[in-house]
């Protein structure tokens, strides 16, 4: 048995591992939007539960008809996940040059999403169905190693323990392999360990014997019944791990909107939850191996409401006024659930199964289809339509429910301890859940004034009354305020063209300063925001906003940057691009990237410049910005901001002319003049140009701060994974400051 442990402790490992990285090759090929996210978490968990149910109706109906036994079938599965590290994003790859080449690309961002879908199918399912395959494939395996049926029994959670522990490991590991690897060779590194599990495997089956055919897991018997495992019938079962499954996974998505504001959003925030998450199931697995059995009493009303009561803890522990460091608040609002839901989850498939590969593959097929809608309806529906709190109250309903439903039958006095046990404890939990929801705040209520509103892909909060203290909050994370550094990055390159600019691109809307600079040229501009209900705010920053927005030059896209060049044919002489801070967030460098900045340059007229805004960076961050715009533009000018923090880069594929402040000021058209000069801080538009011209710095002089290190792009994302660089500058500043002293 300690053979399988490890067995699955590895594989459950490369399984995240997969996942987290699939899920990001995705995103670059297809577009950093929700949908495709979506899409993405439901071809994987697709793939597991057709795999977990094909693998159990194949191990039952032809386990006496193999020549081979069910260990080497597994090793087959293995071999197969390794072969999908190298294929995977080469089949990715291959379905946006396919759509590039049949037109797909230009098709609308709803339209797109079928092609793209039925892609991402094609290429996910069949190799995670292996990995799905895995469990009933193994269980069939130390099925025909235990004549008595001692381990088969509970051979599921015991597999479960450990493809839990290996998965948490999973979560965090892979962000070091990817700081120091990328994205390529960490997918080989996993496909090495997947070979190792296959070769282990085989090698195994070699110096096993086969069981013979009356092994318990191949009968025909009939399955256990109710009556001998307690009362809950065996579709009730089905339906709990439904439950369980769509509870879980639906409350992530939530978990992040509630755990973002405080935790931020970079890559090592989003892991931490997930990791938590894991342990906390792990613990809980093994909990139930330590202490329960097959006839653990999954009948008591209580332990259904404790799972409603804690999906709601989650929203007590978000709230800001309780001073708790961040990774508590993550623990408390996360681990009692996800403990219990570890403890439920495999008791229940134990139950079900008894061991039998052809039921347990069934049973947990169902959790994984749960697993599949429960993102689905939070992400899409509740959050958007009610928020968090009353997303959170929808998930915790059905299984109070559930508890009053299971509440035990007292039809004598004899139980009246029993009936006050439960009665006491039912009170308890629905007193304690009220109050969660009625006296527990969310983070936006803790600013006034502010305005709300909430979309599939974020909460957006606006809030202040006067320029100086407005902010835009998108999922509790500031984007930006009002500061004319935001005007200077439309002013700048387009009082350096040549000519006046006849078209200007804003990727990255926020308040819409930018945008309504570019407004002001008098030219048709576009503007794409990720965030839909992000521009319904700019009025609120920018009072006169709503008659510019109406002008017939004005085009706002609700779209993904980088995934709205791909499918668009125009040019602009102006490209500006100001990416939400910090620099460091989840899926920034898909527009500091390489490849992206080739896909601007064809977008861009001859003589058009590409402005791209960089918040203060560390030398590393700002080194790799630096270099991958060097290596792909031939011509780049630096300059720090108008208030002496942050870098204009200007980029183009002609000299950028050195025009002098007041050549720039005369190109201005007066609208123009007029916005740039709305919030100083000079007294002239001559001036102010003349701020940020006096403030270049050498391009060849920043790379020369970090000299070794890479351009950022798509496969080594410098800014996003920082962590063993900022511990070994940190070792080394330690040591500096010992020498000092």
């Amino acid at each position: 048995m300690q053979w399988y442990f490890l067995f699955f402790l590895v594989s459950g490992f490369c399984s995240i591992l997969y996942e987290i990285i699939w899920l990001r090759i995705a995103m670059a090929q297809f577009g950093v939007t929700t949908a495709m996210v979506s899409l993405v978490i439901a071809a994987f968990m697709i793939g597991l539960g057709i795999g977990s149910w094909w693998a159990g109706t194949f191990s039952r109906k032809y386990a006496t008809r193999l020549r081979f036994t069910a260990l080497r079938l597994y090793a087959l599965m293995e071999l197969l996940i390794a072969l999908s590290a190298i294929c995977v994003p080469r089949q990715l790859l291959w379905g946006r040059e396919l759509l590039l080449r049949t037109g797909g690309l230009s098709f609308s961002s709803h339209l797109y999403y079928v092609p793209a879908g039925i892609w991402l199918a094609l290429t996910l399912v069949p190799w995670c169905a292996c990995m799905g395959a895995t469990f009933p494939l193994a269980m069939a395996a130390i099925g025909e190693d235990d004549d008595r049926g001692l381990q088969s029994v509970k051979s599921f959670s015991y597999l479960y323990v450990a493809n839990l522990f290996g998965a948490a490991t999973g979560a965090i590991i892979p962000l070091f392999l990817i700081e120091l690897y990328g994205f390529r060779r960490t997918l080989h590194i996993s496909a090495a360990l997947n070979l190792l599990l296959a070769a282990s495997a085989f090698l195994l089956s070699l110096f096993r014997k086969r069981a013979v055919v009356a092994n318990s897991w191949c009968k025909k018997d009939a399955p256990p019944t109710a009556s001998e495992f307690g009362s809950l019938s065996n579709r009730a079962l089905l339906w709990v791990l439904f439950g369980t499954g769509l509870t879980s996974v639906g409350i992530e998505v939530v978990w992040v909107r509630l755990y973002t504001p405080s935790l931020g959003t970079v890559v090592y925030a989003f892991a931490a939850i997930l990791a938590l998450y894991l342990i906390a199931m792990d613990i809980g697995s093994w909990l139930y191996r330590r202490f329960g059995n097959s006839q653990t009493n999954l009948e008591n009303g209580l332990l259904w409401m404790a799972l409603g009561f804690y999906v709601l803890l989650s929203f007590l522990s978000a709230d800001p006024r309780l001073r708790l460091h961040p990774i508590w608040r993550v623990i408390v609002g996360t681990a009692p659930f996800s403990c219990l839901v570890g403890f439920v989850t495999p008791a229940i498939v134990d139950r079900f199964s008894r061991g039998d590969p052809e039921r347990a593959g069934r049973a947990y097929a169902i959790n994984i289809v749960g697993c599949v809608l429960g993102p689905l309806i939070s992400g899409f529906i509740l959050l958007p339509l009610v928020g968090e709190r009353l997303a959170l109250c929808a998930f915790a309903a059905p299984w109070f429910l559930a508890g009053l439903k299971f509440r035990p039958a007292f039809r004598s006095t004899s139980h009246g301890l029993m009936r006050s046990r439960y009665l006491r404890g039912a009170s308890v939990l629905l007193l304690a859940s009220a109050l969660i929801v009625f006296a527990a705040e969310g983070y936006d209520q803790q600013y006034e004034p502010r305005e709300v509103r909430r979309d599939s892909t974020a909460t957006v909060v606006a809030l202040g009354s006067t320029r100086h203290n407005k902010r835009l909050l998108v999922n509790g994370v500031g984007i930006t305020n009002l500061t004319p550094i935001t005007k200077m990055m439309v002013h700048l390159p387009a009082a350096m063209l040549p000519h006046p600019p006849r078209r200007g691109l804003v990727i990255c809307f926020g308040m819409g300063t930018s945008y309504l600079s570019m407004l002001s040229w008098g030219v048709p501009s576009t503007a794409v925001e990720l965030v839909p209900s992000v521009p319904k705010f700019v009025t609120f920053f920018h009072p006169d906003a709503r008659a510019r927005l109406q002008s017939p030059f004005s085009h706002v896209v609700i779209d993904d940057g980088r995934f709205y060049l791909e499918r668009s044919s125009e040019q602009f002489d102006v490209i500006t691009i100001d990416p939400p801070p910090p620099v460091e967030a989840a899926g920034s460098s898909l527009l500091y990237s390489k490849e992206f900045y080739a896909i601007v340059r064809q977008h861009l007229t001859p003589e058009g410049i590409l402005q791209q805004w960089l918040p203060p960076a560390d030398p590393v961050v700002a080194a790799a910005v630096a270099r991958a715009l060097k290596e792909s533009f031939p011509y780049v000018r630096v300059f720090h901001s108008i208030e002496g923090w942050g870098y204009h880069f200007l980029a183009s594929a002609t000299p950028i002319p050195s025009s002098s402040a007041t050549e720039m000021a005369q190109k201005l058209p007066s609208d123009a003049a007029r916005d740039l000069m709305e919030w100083g801080p000079a007294s002239s538009p001559e001036e102010q140009f003349a701020m940020v011209l006096n403030r270049e710095i050498s391009l060849d002089g920043l790379i020369a701060q970090e000299p070794a290190v890479s351009a950022i792009t798509d496969d080594r994302p410098v800014n996003e994974y920082f962590a063993l660089r900022r511990l070994r500058d940190s070792g080394q500043s330690k040591i500096a400051l010992a020498g000092n002293k």
